[in-house]
């Protein structure tokens, strides 16, 4: 299993060396006790050790600290050194938003079942996914590293059944609620450490010649890792300036609040004030995740601009990069609330709230151009295309994939903080919109159903807070489709009424019949057939009011498939034969093809095995007529099942053969039954679920 990454929202490959705070040159500085001390912790004998029963679950390592005291960093090290004890790999997640807003369980699990290769089923409850991680890990050897945990209940819920595994948890205090759980906890680096980073940021050379003020500036940090690399960022982008100048203002500063605080002051302080501005508004940025076009909307200039002074924010400390074939960076968890603070305390409000829509705005954009280059085939959506700016332009469908699938967990914490926001809601709606259609179009509305599914969700709460019943409906529609894909019949029936309800209010003609026909389509899934007949009828009624002939010919056969399951022999037949002449008076060889073989199947079933046959020899000249190979094939198939019970098996063979050589693949006719839907042929409309035995063949 490969080293996986998941960030708040998203899962991202490892980088595959440790992310060391301040380590510049990849090796990791300080916290020997620490790291001896936790590496002997993993061999302590436990509780249950100690009462001579079975560790029953993962061991724990906790490591507290403030944001910036370097304890992810540590943590990254100690998972390192250990991690070539677990064969199955390392996985990684954060718990929390940059702003400190915990991650909901749910989300964590189903980004973690990703990362191991296992699906996780569209709108599944929080405990039936953490209960897959639990499941998929206890027959594992591996480390879960999760980063800044926000309490007990979202480490408790992913912890494995198996002590084979290792938990490695990073928190701003103890997690009270997990038993046998010690706390390492940290403070400032040691001062031959805390100088040596300082040297890798600032360079050699100074730290070098005064040695004495290098020890000074480290305590006036108070060893902090955060803060010392800010320093040295500071010190870095200034040539001439003496590191006892640096340590004399922070000195001269001094107050109540952390060195971090007061260092970040101080380099935003020095900052050109478009950087400034920039910084202090990347804390709008959705999960503390950013590209150049994120930053270039915020501050409204360039792309190219915006890209050299997001490197320039990582030259001093203020960002770090994301190991992504993307220009990706992270806004660190110690610095999101400094950002935040200061963008409330200067900014004006509605200076933030632009910068917000303009993100905004920018990624819709995006997302049109995702989605565009895929209709490449179209002349209208070529020039669409064309008339983008060179910069929202994707060169290939290839390239807007990847681009989708890495920027997907920043897409949706994006969506995310429209719909929270409440006031930029017509935004919100069109950013769901097109990051609907982008998935679909590249991702594919089966693999992308669980992203779907929060989309979908995130729409119905904008439009229930706008009352805009149409919307709803169809937000509705989608979830249920998603809860019916995924087993959930009678929750998608209940959303299926209230979507009735809404396009009925909506007084929208579309909408309430894929709602009433949806509704017959859960009852049939429960075994209610005489609730789905109904409701066929139903929407049949409203079809045929709006003149619908080809939706009102499907209705038929649903309906007929509603009374064959129940038993209904002589109301599937008239219902079939509906369904048939519908089809043909609209010149559908196809349908009518497949409704005639199915009135043939019911009419075995009914015991008219003479007339199944003649029936199905006329869908056999009206598949031909369509030309349609796979359905002749099956009704060959079907034309052979009923012969043989009418006792010619030498005219059987003769259908068997016609089938294969239309198939050209014997192994693949023999596999399919006779008794299944035809291809083609809506599955619910087709399903015969169960004959009563007096009316079977013999």
């Amino acid at each position: 299993m490969t080293d996986q990454a998941v960030g708040s929202g998203g899962v991202q490959p490892s980088s595959g060396r440790a992310r060391h705070t301040g380590a510049a040159d990849g090796r990791f500085l300080g916290r020997t006790r620490e790291l001896k001390e936790l590496r002997a912790d993993i061999e302590r004998a436990g509780l249950d050790t100690l009462a001579g029963r079975k560790a029953p679950r993962a061991r724990v390592l906790l490591i507290a600290g403030r944001p910036g005291s370097g304890r992810s960093a540590l943590a990254e090290e100690l998972v390192r050194q250990v991690a070539d004890r677990y064969q199955d790999g390392v996985l990684r997640a954060r718990l929390s938003e940059p702003d400190g807003t915990p991650v909901p369980t749910g989300r964590t699990a189903r980004e973690l079942l990703t990362a191991l290769g296992l699906p996780a089923p569209a709108g599944a409850a929080e405990d039936e996914l953490s209960e897959a991680v639990r499941t998929a890990l206890a027959d594992k050897r591996a480390v879960l590293l999760l980063d800044d945990a926000a309490g007990a209940d979202q480490v408790d819920a992913l912890l494995p059944d198996t002590s084979a595994c290792l938990a490695v948890a990073v928190s701003r205090g103890p997690l009270t609620g997990i038993p046998d759980v010690r706390p390492c906890t940290l403070g400032g680096l040691d001062t031959k450490s805390a100088v040596e980073l300082l040297s890798r940021h600032a360079g050699s050379v100074r730290i070098t010649v005064d040695p004495r003020s290098a020890e000074r500036l480290a305590e006036e940090c108070q060893g902090q890792p955060a803060a010392l690399m800010l320093a040295g960022g500071w010190l870095a982008a200034r040539p001439q300036a003496a590191v006892a100048d640096l340590a004399q203002q922070l000195h001269a500063e001094a107050d109540d609040s952390p060195p971090l605080h007061r260092v970040f002051r101080l380099v935003h302080a020095g900052l050109p004030a478009p950087a400034a501005r920039m910084l202090r508004l990347l804390s709008l940025a959705p999960a503390g995740y950013v590209d150049p076009h994120t930053a270039s909307a915020l501050a409204g200039c360039s792309v190219d601009g915006a890209r050299v002074l997001l490197d320039d924010f990582v030259a001093l400390g203020l960002l770090q990069a994301v190991p992504s074939p993307l220009p990706e960076y992270r806004v660190p968890g110690c610095l999101h609330p400094l950002m935040r603070s200061l963008a409330d305390s200067v900014d004006r409000p509605a200076e933030l709230q632009l910068a917000r829509a303009r993100m905004l705005e920018r990624t819709v954009r995006l997302l049109q151009s995702c989605r565009a280059i895929t209709e490449t085939d179209h002349p209208q959506a070529r020039e669409r295309v064309q008339a983008l700016p060179r910069e929202l332009r994707f060169p290939t469908p290839r390239a807007a994939a990847d681009w989708l699938r890495l920027r997907t967990p920043a897409l949706l914490a994006a969506a995310r903080v429209a719909v929270a926001d409440g006031e930029l809601d017509n935004l919100a709606r069109r950013l769901l919109s097109q990051l609907v259609r982008a998935l679909v179009a590249h991702v594919g509305t089966r693999a992308a159903a669980p992203d779907l599914y929060d989309v979908h969700r995130m729409m119905l709460d904008v439009a229930e807070r706008q009352h805009l019943p149409r919307e709803e409906a169809a937000a509705l529609l989608n979830l249920a489709d998603l809860d019916a894909r995924a087993g959930r019949t009678a929750d998608a029936l209940a959303r299926y009424r209230t979507a009735l309800d809404a396009a009925r209010e909506a007084d929208d003609p579309h909408a309430t019949a894929r709602a009433m026909e949806s509704v017959g389509d859960a009852h049939l899934e429960l075994g209610d057939h005489d609730r789905a007949a109904d409701w066929y009828g139903r929407a049949l009624t409203h079809r045929l009011g709006r003149a619908e002939h080809a939706e009102a010919a499907r209705l038929y056969g649903r309906i007929a498939a509603a009374h064959t399951g129940a038993g209904r022999h002589g109301e599937a037949l008239r219902n079939w034969r509906a369904a048939a002449a519908g089809h043909r008076r609209l010149g559908d060889a196809a349908a009518h093809a497949r409704a005639l073989g199915e009135l043939a199947r019911v009419q075995e079933y009914a015991g008219r095995p003479e007339e199944a046959l003649r029936t199905c020899q006329e869908a056999v000249e009206w598949a031909r007529r369509a030309d349609d190979a796979r359905l002749r094939a099956a009704l060959h198939l079907r034309l052979a099942g009923t012969l043989e019970r009418l006792g010619d098996p030498a005219a059987a063979r003769l259908h068997r053969r016609a089938a294969e050589r239309i198939l050209g693949d014997e192994e693949a006719v023999q596999d399919g039954a006779a008794g299944e839907p035809l291809p083609g042929h809506d599955a619910h409309a087709c399903e015969i679920r169960r004959a009563p035995a007096e009316d079977s063949m013999q």
